[in-house]
């Protein structure tokens, strides 16, 4: 007996450590009494009737003969499930009286208002007026490209206004975007016969549409890829000291409170340390040097351009040029990509923020992901409690750790596909809402403080940003449904309530930094009925309900006047760098839609006035006018746009919608029924500097987009669809498209662009001239060697010269040559392919 007493208690912890429980042993012995004998606990001598019930005058009953083995498994089976559900039962119950564990499997720290995951509300109904209710069918959260896309484009998309749209919106894929544009124009009446032409505004006048814009930094290639930096001088990217200084200033003012990932009076200390060792002739650390010039980094990208002229007396491009290089170097001889310092990862997530705002590349996401799983490496996922560390240490951890958290939701969204970190893959806590110099003194607390701290503004962010993370947990649940769309938005609302009555008494209005606070507070959290509903609303075969609908305006237009403010309000002005990595206007687009396509309008003239500001748009247009001149815009360049990008649709959206052939028309308005000449470039045409909204009669520039094919007798004469044509074009074109046509059918025949480029050139007479100009319209960048080799090769087509051979023109390039763009390589690429006659 006493010999199996250990195993029994080895037994019973291991169970309690995540083993299976001990099975039930149950006996299923055969019940033989009466039942009125085991009710009173007699002895029953098993006659029928029994003594005891014949004595006692009751009716004695027996059970029915005993069951067979398989019945008794049956009934075993049954038991141990029922016994499985108590257990499960009582635990649920322990849990819910017992709160929500930071340290448990689940994840995080749970988000305020937000019960467990398995509430009721994700059991409710589906009421009435959601039933049959589906997101759109036209956006996807993965994106596919064809083999032939050119790498030389930038992934930042088109600009609209103050909008940047790419081929993800609201972070999901839409590559039929413009299709989607173009039926919301034909759904609604177009415009009266009588009205008059719309002239082009500045909103429509950008010639280089995928262009970056100035808050553009992308991190080099070299920082990862180089066998070492090309020389490393640190005081070739040091300023002075009092320069230094003046940029710390401009740090802890404008940078510090809303992107915090320093201690500020640890960080003090080590400046100090830095400075002593420059000048006492000590190289410091590389992670301290990576550390500062961050910081430097950050600081410059939050001033403007009068005022680094003004303080001291260079450009901020330069500027900027100069510490991201310092940084980048320091990282590299801080061995980054394998350290196990914090401070390294500390000075790589300061230089991530200021560069993944508007405009975020996939380069900006892949390192943002490297960022991460260092991180993870590095333990940050769990809490430093877990460690031991001082009360410094976890508060920088947790800190990086949920920067890192905003950097991965903000790539995502830009980029995609889906967050990279996961709720229940991490029990890092939030930083404790304090303020720095607490955290040294003799007793830290421990506890977050009930007013406003240097910890404030960020501690709002961090929790928003994760209720943003749930979002995108939360919406592959309502495609498959398995919750509702109402009991999401409840759960956004006890959110938003909860974070109200936590976070609203610590602000105080009259204070800059706690106005801005606040909008960004408002701004964020309307974001989140926006990402559960816009998939919802731009779905044409089910409406969304009235109910929902008045949610996304409501919320919308909120969302861009908050953004507004304070791009505007001139007391707000240190912190308005950083908006573009809070809000990118996307949602103006929904309101403009909404507004358009449907007669109950809800806050119409709050909405148009974002949208003038938005779009800007000239005041002496009508709202009508207004919105198909944008739409029309926005289904112009992002067409342009993924055709650039070589976007791919699911095949099953491909067969049923098939590739766009819309075109737009001069005014704004669209013909379901135009196409180009069934020769075409497929769009190219509308490369043209929004030629289509001109209004004069095209010139021998604009036939490019306009002359269909065989009109013209000069025409003609280059048309592979002549009887005149020699059988050497044909060869060359059967040339060009096996090695240089791209696979998309609309890209496949470029006849009609071909003649048009001819006629361009006058005097041109050289078959071989044409025969090259054939290659070079269809031709891929990876085949430019070849046309290198034919136009080497001939010297009636190109003077040799030494640097002819080495030139290389991207395909972007060559877009705009036959597009007829002016820029300022066009005149050299034309140069060199005319002929010394032409010349």
């Amino acid at each position: 007996m006493n010999s199996n007493l250990p195993q029994q208690k080895l037994g019973r912890s291991s169970s309690g450590h995540g083993s299976l429980p001990p099975k039930i042993r149950r006996r299923n012995r055969l019940i033989t009494s009466c039942l009125e004998c085991r009710r009173r606990k007699l002895k029953c001598d098993k006659q029928h009737p029994c003594s005891n019930c014949t004595k006692f005058v009751r009716d004695c009953v027996f059970l029915a003969p005993a069951l067979d083995p398989a019945a008794q498994l049956k009934l075993a089976e049954i038991k141990e499930k029922m016994g499985s559900l108590e257990r499960t039962l009582e635990d649920d119950v322990a849990r819910r009286r017992g709160g929500y564990d930071s340290t448990n499997d689940s994840g995080g720290e749970q988000l305020p208002g937000l019960g467990h995951e398995s509430s009721a509300e994700d059991e409710a109904p589906e009421p009435d007026n959601e039933r049959g209710l589906e997101p759109t069918p036209l956006a996807f959260t993965d994106a596919a490209y064809y083999e032939d896309a050119d790498d030389d484009v930038l992934d930042l998309g088109v600009t609209i206004g103050k909008m940047r749209l790419t081929e993800r919106i609201g972070g999901f894929v839409r590559p039929k975007f413009s299709q989607e544009i173009t039926f919301v124009l034909n759904e609604v009446p177009s415009f009266s016969s009588d009205q008059k032409p719309i002239t082009p505004t500045s909103v429509l006048g950008h010639e280089d549409i995928i262009r970056p814009g100035k808050d553009f930094l992308a991190p080099s290639s070299s920082f990862f890829f180089a066998a070492e930096p090309q020389h490393w001088d640190l005081m070739s990217y040091l300023p002075s000291q009092q320069v230094a200084d003046s940029l710390l200033n401009q740090y802890w003012n404008c940078v510090h409170y809303m992107c915090r990932v320093l201690h500020r009076p640890t960080f003090e200390r080590q400046y100090i340390s830095f400075w002593q060792q420059v000048q006492g002739g000590i190289e410091p650390p590389a992670s301290l040097q990576a550390l500062v010039f961050s910081v430097l980094l950050s600081a410059t990208i939050s001033l403007d351009e009068e005022q680094i002229a003004m303080q001291f007396g260079v450009e901020k491009k330069q500027l900027i040029e100069s510490f991201q290089q310092g940084t980048e170097s320091a990282l590299y001889r801080a061995n980054f990509i394998r350290t196990t310092k914090l401070q390294t990862l500390q000075a790589l997530v300061m230089y991530l923020i200021p560069l993944c705002r508007t405009e975020v590349t996939r380069a900006h996401s892949a390192l943002a992901g490297t960022a991460i799983r260092l991180a993870e490496c590095m333990g940050l996922h769990r809490d430093g409690t877990h460690y031991g560390l001082s009360p410094v240490e976890v508060h920088v951890r947790r800190m990086i750790w949920y920067q890192l958290c905003f950097l991965d939701i903000r790539t995502c969204e830009a980029t995609g596909p889906r967050p990279q970190i996961r709720r229940e893959d991490f029990d890092t806590r939030y930083p404790l809402n304090v303020n720095d110099i607490d955290l040294e003194s003799d007793n830290p607390p421990t506890e977050d403080a009930p007013h406003w701290t240097d910890m404030t503004f960020s501690r709002m962010r961090f929790e928003i940003n994760e209720m943003h993370r749930y979002t995108w947990m939360e919406r592959p649940r309502l495609e498959r449904k398995k919750t509702t769309l109402t009991a999401v938005l409840s759960k956004v609302q006890h959110f938003i309530a909860c974070t109200d009555k936590k976070y609203l008494p610590m602000l105080d209005k009259n204070q800059p930094l706690h106005n801005m606070a606040l909008l960004v507070y408002k701004l964020t959290t309307l974001r989140i009925h926006v990402m559960f509903l816009h998939r919802y609303s731009s779905n044409h075969a089910r409406k969304m309900p009235e109910r929902l609908r008045k949610i996304v305006l409501t919320s919308g237009v909120q969302q861009v006047e908050c953004a507004i403010m304070i791009e505007t309000i001139p007391s707000l002005k240190p912190w308005s760098w950083y908006l573009g990595a809070l809000h990118q206007y996307h949602t103006a687009l929904l309101l403009l839609a909404e507004e358009y396509a449907t007669d109950v309008r809800h806050h119409e003239d709050r909405i148009w006035k974002c949208l003038d500001y938005v779009f800007e748009l000239p005041n002496h247009l009508t709202r009508r006018e207004k919105a198909r001149l944008v739409l029309s815009e926005v289904a112009q360049k992002t067409e342009i746009y993924h055709n650039l990008r070589r976007t791919r649709a699911p095949k099953d959206v491909e067969d049923k919608m098939g590739p766009s052939s819309n075109t737009i028309l001069a005014h704004g308005q669209l013909s379901p029924s135009a196409s180009p000449p069934p020769t075409s470039v497929h769009n190219v045409g509308r490369m043209a500097g929004h030629a289509e909204y001109r209004t004069f009669r095209p010139n021998i520039t604009d036939q490019v987009y306009y002359a269909p094919v065989n009109t013209n007798p000069m025409l003609a004469q280059f048309s592979p669809h002549s009887t005149n044509s020699n059988a050497s074009f044909h060869e060359q074109r059967r040339r060009g498209e096996s090695f240089g046509s791209t696979t998309s059918p609309g890209m496949a025949d470029v006849d009609w662009i071909y003649p048009c480029i001819m006629a361009a050139m006058s005097g041109t007479n050289s078959s071989l001239q044409k025969q090259t100009f054939k290659i070079l319209v269809t031709s891929k960048t990876s085949n430019f060697r070849r046309i290198l080799s034919i136009r080497a090769n001939n010297n009636s087509i190109i003077n040799s010269t030494p640097n002819n051979s080495s030139y290389r023109p991207s395909i972007f390039t060559i877009i705009k040559v036959i597009t007829h763009i002016q820029t300022p390589r066009f005149d050299d690429l034309t140069q060199k392919f005319r002929t010394p006659n032409d010349l």
